[in-house]
């Protein structure tokens, strides 16, 4: 099996398009995985994530790239503070918000902290979405390591935390403010109408072709004035082609 043939058997097996992804670093990443669990052809290790449920979950979360952390490169999320601020509470106060490939819930809750703290009156409706379902129930059950907690600031950890041994959980209060669902930003049908899409760190490793189809998908996706906000090395270049103006380096308002 060459790694064309195992591309398709994961399409088939796992129904995850990786024909969208950059095929060297992709490559690259399914060979780093392979020799960390010791495992030496395709053939074997389609043949361990097929018999395998723990290597099957190790497999999706690196491909899938769950890595992550509350408020990650907060000077962002502190620029897209003021733009909710200034750009779209004054026109309405309650907001429809979409966390696209969320992870296991660090960037929804993250966005769940900002609004009950500038807009704690409104009924905001945050949808938070991911293709792999194990880490959705992660994501449900709120419970966090060191590793995601870095950029926390006191306050926030006392107010939205509970610590049990070396765990944090994420209150109920901005755990209620979050729907989970499953979906893929290749094939599913996108939502509409909404006031802002976060998505972060995920569409680097998409092809151009890709890339420019889920841009073009999120610029429909979103109401006049929405705001897009990606990740700290995804600048969109080509904005205007998608519909979008410069509100900050990584947030693009839909015109």
């Amino acid at each position: 099996m060459n790694f064309n043939d195992f591309h398709k058997w994961v399409h088939k097996e796992l129904g995850i398009n990786l024909s969208a992804y950059k095929p060297d670093q992709l490559n690259r990443r399914i060979d780093s995985l392979m020799s960390r669990v010791g495992i030496k052809s395709l053939d074997e290790y389609a043949k361990a994530i097929k018999s395998n449920p723990e290597q099957k979950q190790k497999f999706l979360d690196f491909i899938t790239i769950n890595v992550t952390e509350f408020f990650r490169n907060p000077e962002l999320f502190d620029d897209l503070e003021k733009k909710l601020l200034t750009e779209l509470l004054p026109n309405n106060p309650n907001l429809k918000i979409w966390s696209a490939a969320c992870s296991i819930g660090c960037e929804p809750y993250t966005l769940g902290m900002i609004l009950n703290k500038i807009a704690p009156n409104g009924r905001h409706t945050i949808i938070a979405t991911d293709i792999d379902n194990t880490i959705l129930s992660k994501a449900k059950i709120g419970e966090y390591t060191n590793n995601e907690m870095k950029n926390v600031k006191n306050n926030e950890l006392s107010k939205y935390f509970e610590i049990k041994g070396d765990k944090y959980y994420i209150n109920n209060k901005i755990k209620s403010m979050v729907t989970f669902r499953k979906h893929d930003l290749i094939l599913d049908r996108y939502d509409n109408n909404f006031d802002l899409i976060v998505c972060r760190n995920v569409v680097i490793y998409f092809n151009n072709d890709t890339k420019a189809e889920i841009y073009k998908k999120f610029s429909n996706s979103l109401k006049k004035g929405g705001l897009l906000f990606v990740g700290a090395t995804e600048s969109i270049y080509n904005y205007k082609e998608y519909g979008f103006e410069k509100a900050a380096t990584f947030i693009y308002k839909k015109l």
